[in-house]
């Protein structure tokens, strides 16, 4: 017997997949981007923004992995 689990996607999964889509648009100048955010945007947008940079280095970097670390113990 073979029980397929479907885990339901979250809010925060499907905002950073459209996040992932829209910068990932090569005829998009990014740098534009953030240069009409940063005129335009309320304070709160550039700082969740910069958490959201933040979090995804953290990741990539995999600092939460004590694994990937040398120790001398």
């Amino acid at each position: 017997m073979s029980f397929s689990i479907r885990q339901k996607t979250t809010e925060e999964e499907k905002v950073a997949m459209k996040l992932g889509n829209i910068i990932s648009d090569l005829r998009v100048d990014i740098e534009q981007v953030g240069r009409y955010l940063g005129r335009t945007s309320p304070n709160v947008v550039y700082n969740r923004l910069i958490t959201i940079a933040e979090s995804a280095q953290f990741e990539k970097e995999g600092k939460h992995d004590t694994s990937n670390q040398y120790t001398l113990f």
